[in-house]
């Protein structure tokens, strides 16, 4: 079934124009299909009705891993990886949502909006946000949505968020003429997961994937976040960025994420400081043993680890600024060094036989090595999920297969992508 009310809807100009800047010539005729059949299943599942386009990018975490819940520096960039939806706004005060893949129809009465024990991780998100645009004075109502994401459910690439900013823009556009800005809805977007799935995030995942493009992004005021967009792109200088699915999952690591905000801020608390940012690591040095002795010693590496990635983050933006990627690839593996000795998310200290991030990073310096040029880090979160290579595009299939080979599971190269969370009747 088509949708009859939008019978041309992505061949007119304006959409075929908005496809292209989102995703390129290439895949054009890709995304065409893949929009069709939201299209199509949105009028299977709510009738024919004029709706508008929407689209959310997953994000990539280039540099600052771990540092913006403890008001830090980071480098990060939305991907051609999305999660998007056809909508319509409807008069009844309810938002009723299904995704592509899931049986269950969500139907979020918006006249009840306090948190509900009934309500699973995609309805509190949804309920969160609605709360979250009350408690800020903008206005929402009701709409119908179809959702598809290609973003890995779980893996690190914030799947979660980029569903948060799709549904923060719909209710930008039907009800508030598109007024918030990337910051806003990030903020909104991080009530939601704080308080109504009772997940500790901070605002990069969120801000990343309503913004747009190459940016970085410094949280020392996380009310009012510096955000610097970064003009370089790997693919000139004959370089990709990947991302290889380890086959670990985030889904059961709220207790090890929790945990690594928590222990920077006791070493802050007992420096005088509610965050790391506001302490030195001359500080931390000179009051070692107490500070071991009551907050731990792997508190006092994950407080170290911050400092210098804060400082390594100036270091990347710097060598990005002067298109010098012989000077930022070091910075990289320095980081994912750091994450993975003094942060330790790379995997979780009471697993032993199951370390998926450990191997694929393992096998991936081992081939970066080998070809003399590229680095690799442990991607977003961690502990599971994903990881960064950052490879020179002629060696990519030959990485690609030897992960298929090795670990069995996927990787994909990816594209920064110029537009961030959208209506895409807004892409210009």
């Amino acid at each position: 079934m088509t949708n009859e009310f939008n019978p041309a809807l992505l061949e007119t100009p304006e959409i075929r124009s908005a496809l292209t800047l989102l995703y390129g010539e290439a895949q054009l005729s890709e995304q065409t299909a893949r929009y069709q059949n939201v299209l199509d299943t949105y009028a299977q599942t709510y009738g024919a009705e004029p709706v508008k386009l929407f689209s959310a990018p997953g994000r990539t975490e280039i540099g600052g891993n771990h540092t913006d819940h403890n008001h830090g520096k980071v480098l990060t960039g939305s991907i051609d990886l999305d999660t998007i939806a056809a909508a319509a706004k409807v008069e009844e005060n309810v938002i009723t949502l299904r995704s592509e893949g899931y049986e269950k129809q969500y139907s979020i009465n918006l006249d009840q909006l306090h948190i509900s024990a009934e309500d699973d991780g995609t309805a509190g998100l949804i309920r969160g946000i609605a709360s979250g645009f009350v408690e800020k004075g903008y206005r929402i109502g009701g709409f119908n949505a179809y959702v598809s994401s290609n973003v890995y459910s779980a893996s690190g690439l914030s799947s979660s968020a980029s569903f948060e900013m799709l549904v923060c823009t719909i209710l930008n556009t039907f009800y508030n003429e598109g007024k918030l800005s990337a910051v806003e809805m990030g903020k909104i977007g991080k009530y939601a997961e704080n308080k109504f799935w009772n997940k500790p995030s901070g605002l990069l995942d969120q801000i990343a994937c309503a913004h747009g493009g190459l940016i970085s992004i410094d949280f020392e005021n996380p009310e009012e976040p510096q955000i610097e967009p970064v003009t370089y792109r790997f693919d000139q200088d004959g370089y990709a960025l990947v991302i290889v699915n380890t086959g670990g999952n985030h889904a059961d690591l709220t207790e090890d994420y929790a945990a690594v905000p928590e222990e920077m801020f006791a070493v802050a608390e007992l420096l005088g400081s509610k965050y790391c940012r506001g302490t030195s690591p001359d500080e931390l040095y000179a009051r070692l043993p107490e500070i071991r002795e009551k907050a731990g010693d792997r508190a006092v590496l994950r407080a170290l680890h911050f400092f210098e990635e804060n400082d390594r983050v100036d270091g990347q933006l710097e060598a990005l600024r002067n298109n010098d990627l012989q000077a930022f690839l070091p910075l990289i593996t320095e980081s994912g060094n750091s994450s993975w000795k003094w942060l330790q998310n790379v995997y979780r200290p009471s697993v032993t036989r199951q370390q998926e991030v450990a191997i694929a990073l393992a096998i991936t310096e081992r081939y970066i090595k080998q070809l003399g040029k590229g680095a690799c880090r442990v991607h977003g979160g961690g502990f599971a999920g994903v990881i960064l290579a950052i490879l020179p595009q002629d060696a990519v299939k030959a990485y690609q297969d030897l992960i298929q080979s090795t670990l069995g599971t996927e990787s994909l190269e990816i594209q920064v992508r110029a537009h961030g969370a959208v209506c895409l009747d807004d892409v210009k």
